[in-house]
């Protein structure tokens, strides 16, 4: 089995409180990125102290209430499901805070976590909010919103981003990396992938490498699943039929994202 790819495991937590995924340093390569996948059922409530830190909240599917004790926001979220390809809403909540998340109807919440010292304010971020971008040509194209971008000053490490990719094309791709501290180059940043498939029964290829292959490893990534990237090389290819749906968490010492293509591959974008 893959040290990178986690399955679906759901842990009631509470009444109506589900934990799908939970990624912590303590299980796993990454320092400065974490997550939890969380389902609520109707009416059910989670709540969670937040120490050094940050944690960005983002709405899934279904509606939610959020609040940090001091600001509320009620009945945010937008889709029933991710393939409705619309911006859903988010919260962002800093380190020393205590958040709780209440089920307006049935949610599918993602926590998204990273190291912070300095207290920011909590803050609704729309889904108009989020930029949307078209990437890529030929069989490269995704739709990408932008939840929490590193032109957004209003985190200390977090990145946030979410992508859509067609049948039959490729996505992170050309193969591209952010792990050296080479500024203003490239960036250290850690990944994880959360991952969702149009039907549900699809499955993405997945291959994390580096470039002397100390790691590389080729994941079949079904719906629900998480990879981790600590760090490498890391794109994604959807068979012919199915539909392509992640939520990307990046962190590291440097909230920026520059990134590497690797050389071999670059040609692909000069493409006529």
């Amino acid at each position: 089995m893959s040290k990178l790819l986690r399955k679906p495991n759901q842990v009631e937590v509470s009444p109506g409180v589900k934990v799908i995924h939970e990624v912590t340093s303590e299980n796993s390569p990454l320092e400065y990125v974490a997550m939890k996948v969380v389902d609520l059922a109707l009416g059910a409530s989670y709540r969670e102290e937040l120490g050094k830190v940050e944690c960005c909240i983002v709405a899934l599917t279904g509606k939610i209430n959020v609040t940090d004790q001091q600001e509320t926001f009620d009945k945010i979220g937008t889709r029933e499901s991710v393939f409705e390809k619309k911006p859903t809403d988010s919260v962002y909540v800093s380190n020393d805070r205590t958040f709780a998340v209440e089920a307006v109807t049935e949610a599918r919440i993602i926590l998204c976590y990273s190291p912070s010292e300095k207290q920011l304010p909590t803050r609704l971020i729309k889904a108009e909010d989020n930029s949307i971008e078209h990437r890529g040509k030929y069989n490269n194209k995704r739709l990408v919103h932008n939840i929490l971008p590193d032109s957004d000053p209003s985190a200390n490490s977090l990145l946030v981003v979410e992508v859509f990719t067609e049948s039959g094309n490729w996505s992170s791709y050309p193969p591209h990396k952010h792990d050296q501290d080479n500024l203003p180059h490239e960036s250290f940043l850690e990944e994880t992938y959360y991952h969702e498939m149009n039907p549900r029964q699809g499955f993405v290829f997945q291959r994390v490498y580096t470039d002397d292959r100390s790691l590389d490893e080729t994941m079949a990534v079904e719906n629900g699943d998480v990879v981790l990237v600590p760090v490498g090389y890391h794109p994604v290819a959807v068979p012919d039929g199915y539909e392509s749906y992640y939520l990307n968490i990046m962190a590291g010492p440097e909230r920026i994202w520059k990134f590497h293509n690797e050389p071999a591959h670059e040609w692909i974008l000069e493409r006529k």
